[in-house]
């Protein structure tokens, strides 16, 4: 049985710096967020697959972000772990709407 999704208000944008993440929690799921440079905004599940830690923490490239640990590249976009790794973490639908970041959860 596939739920509806809803989208949930979660910050003002402004307020969310950018290229460092956060992670929060959305009807029971943890979900780090990203202010990217360009102005997107990009939400993926927040633990790296490989090493279970908060990719929130990690460091944050263009459309990417490497796990704090690891250093394992995962696409903002897709939620995969580029090769020669292997894996792929939840992607979430994000829009900006007045300023207010909303996710489909």
């Amino acid at each position: 049985m596939n739920a509806t999704k809803q989208k949930v208000k979660i910050i003002e944008r402004s307020k969310l710096p950018k290229q460092i993440g956060k992670e929060i929690h959305v009807k029971g799921k943890s979900i780090a967020l990203f202010h990217l440079s360009n102005g997107d905004v990009r939400a993926v599940g927040s633990k790296c697959p490989h090493t279970n830690r908060p990719l929130a923490e990690g460091i944050v490239s263009g459309e990417y972000v490497f796990c704090p640990l690891q250093n394992w590249k995962v696409s903002l976009i897709t939620g995969e772990v580029q090769k020669p790794d292997d894996g792929v973490v939840e992607t979430y639908k994000t829009e900006v709407i007045d300023d207010y970041i909303y996710i489909e959860v």
